[in-house]
């Protein structure tokens, strides 16, 4: 069994999403929880198929291009954050509590806590069981700027910074350099430069 020097089982924060591509505010986030301890570790799970695509703008590259970008992503923040392309291998598309309850049979000797961004709070209800997510992987809600927060919810608010902006403004040629790490930008094969882009 996996456990921290005090003899308690890890607690591992799972960190979904597009990851379309990563960028700096999932960097933030994901330090943040590994920096206080929170968590012992955070588990970057690029989701294989959302659940919502077709009803949101959710095209995604390929999953093992997106899952690469997040390797280098935590490759250049710490060893305690890491990968998991679990997803990967499980029927699609995979429900939130289908993901959480899977990796629970693979890892018994972990605590897994899900990762929710307060602006995904609204969507909850949507969640196929999201009572049982609450009551079994006890969320960690972190605050998002432009989005109201849980009473509950005590965290430092996190940069509104979306994959979505990130995709329209390479479309539009203009420079990403101050919202995707460079890292990820390296393994993406993309310019980060910021040639006078004022937009």
């Amino acid at each position: 069994m996996a456990k921290d020097n005090t003899g308690a089982a890890q607690n591992i924060a799972v960190y979904g999403g597009s990851f379309n591509p990563p960028h700096v505010g999932h960097a933030m986030v994901a330090s943040w929880l590994v920096w206080t301890g929170l968590v012992d570790k955070v588990w970057l799970l690029p989701v294989y198929e959302h659940a919502f695509e077709g009803l949101q703008d959710k095209r995604l590259a390929s999953f093992d291009t997106r899952s690469a970008w997040c390797d280098a992503l935590a490759e250049s923040l710490s060893p305690a954050i890491e990968v998991c392309r679990v997803e990967a291998d499980l029927p699609t598309p995979s429900y939130t509590i289908d993901t959480l309850r899977f990796l629970r049979q693979l890892h018994p000797h972990y605590r897994f806590r899900l990762v929710v961004g307060s602006d995904v709070v609204p969507q909850l209800p949507q969640w196929r069981d999201w009572e049982s997510i609450e009551r079994e992987f006890d969320p960690l809600i972190v605050a998002r700027s432009g989005y109201p927060s849980p009473a509950n919810v005590d965290s430092p608010e996190f940069p509104a910074v979306s994959s979505s902006q990130i995709r329209d403004r390479l479309a539009k040629g203009q420079s990403v350099q101050r919202w995707v790490p460079k890292a990820v930008l390296d393994r993406m094969n993309v310019r980060g430069k910021d040639d006078d882009d004022s937009a």
